[in-house]
């Protein structure tokens, strides 16, 4: 028997690359972090990736985030900074 072609769905609308990757795009910043180092702090973020659930969420540099996605920074609302508050439910 064979398959139904009728019934198959189109990689381009849900974007799917040929080799079968994705991209990931960030949703939301779930934390904030002021990190001082010896000469000077910098402040990571938590970001909330799409198709990820919260436990598939990563650190990434404040700064290069802010410039590639500035509407994730965008609302005002500070999430729990300077706080490990998401580490402890993972």
């Amino acid at each position: 028997m064979y398959g139904d072609p009728s019934i198959i769905i189109p990689t381009e609308n849900i974007g799917i690359k040929d080799n079968l990757t994705y991209e990931l795009i960030p949703v939301e910043i779930l934390d904030r972090q002021v990190r001082k180092l010896r000469t000077k702090e910098v402040a990571p973020v938590m970001v909330l990736w799409r198709n990820h659930f919260v436990k598939g969420a990563t650190w990434e540099a404040g700064e290069g985030m802010k410039k590639k996605y500035p509407h994730l920074f965008e609302s005002g609302e500070i999430p729990n900074q300077d706080t490990n508050s998401f580490l402890g439910t993972f």
